[in-house]
């Protein structure tokens, strides 16, 4: 276990809160002020994870705070005993605080499940012509659009034509299961939740944002530097996504992508291609972490240490 000192692990953290305001702490401020945002809300409602929680600084597995008495009590920590010539630095012994390996084992099945996805979907081609019609198919012949707030940038009329002018090819359940009853039947293949592991590929933006928020289900497990870069990957995912979508976002500051278009397509598969190879290094570090951790727990249960 490698002990950081109070003065090092606060640099760390302070670094880590302002790498976040950079990426949306003026949202934040106006959140705060009771403002919605159409395209960056999804990413704190949708998910669930608050951002007072990404703000909260963690080093990963296997890697203890000292003079760290605010995180007495937080989710998956306990505290540990060293004596000072333990490489402490200015903590008293007994203020230490580390990851819990009972909640490591607690978050086995999780672990394991995330690792089996990450792998599947990493060993697939990438399919990029699917032209972000998902959002499309969820306001397809319905007068309930879900951002009430923006309007559609052809109407609704011309909003369904585009869905009826394509194919719907979507892999991904949960942006699927939104789709509207009349555009269900359109997609290529009719999707489960149970076939998620054989249908999730690497090109799909809706699952290279997940990474984000697989990685929230593991904190802190973790490292917030892994966390805040599938937030990163997640905020230009849903970026490109809303700027593909129906919705017209321009008094947002968003430039439409026009799908509808055989430049607005080329235009999205670029993005999409670029994307896709960005989130393919980060769900290779992110297996490696998973690998990592359950070697970890299965170490911690025969009381072993992993050979490196």
């Amino acid at each position: 276990m490698r002990i950081f000192p109070g003065a090092r692990w606060r640099a760390a953290a302070a670094a880590h809160r302002a790498r976040l305001d950079d990426l949306v702490g003026p949202y934040l401020e106006r959140r705060a002020e009771g403002s919605s945002h159409p395209v960056i809300d999804f990413l704190f409602t949708y998910y669930g994870h608050k951002p007072a929680q990404l703000r909260r600084w963690h080093p990963g597995y296997g890697f203890a705070l000292a003079d760290a008495a605010e995180y007495d009590g937080a989710r998956g920590y306990h505290r540990v005993s060293v004596d000072r010539g333990s490489g402490s630095g200015d903590s008293a012994p007994g203020n230490v605080f580390t990851a819990d390996p009972a909640y490591l084992a607690k978050r086995y099945d999780t672990l394991a499940f995330v690792a089996n996805l990450l792998r599947a979907t990493a060993s697939r081609p990438a399919q990029l012509s699917c032209f972000g019609l998902h959002e499309w198919a969820m306001v397809y012949r319905t007068a309930d659009i879900r951002h009430q707030q923006v309007p559609l940038r052809l109407g609704r009329a011309s909003t369904d034509a585009v869905v009826e002018s394509m194919s719907l090819r979507c892999t991904h359940f949960d942006a699927y299961r939104f789709f509207t009853p009349e555009a269900v039947g359109r997609n290529a293949e009719p999707l489960t939740r149970a076939d998620q592991l054989r249908r999730e590929q690497p090109g799909c933006l809706h699952a290279n944002m997940d990474l984000y928020k697989w990685g929230f289900k593991l904190v802190p497990l973790i490292s917030s530097e892994l966390l805040l870069d599938c937030f990163e990957m997640a905020c230009a995912a849903r970026e490109l996504d809303m700027r593909a979508s129906p919705y017209d976002l321009s008094r947002y500051g968003y430039e439409p992508i026009r799908i509808e278009t055989s430049a607005g397509r080329a235009e999205y598969v670029r993005a999409q291609s670029a994307l896709a190879e960005r989130a393919a290094e980060l769900r290779r570090t992110f297996l490696g972490v998973c690998d990592e951790l359950l070697a970890r727990d299965a170490a911690e249960r025969v009381g072993t240490a992993p050979l490196d």
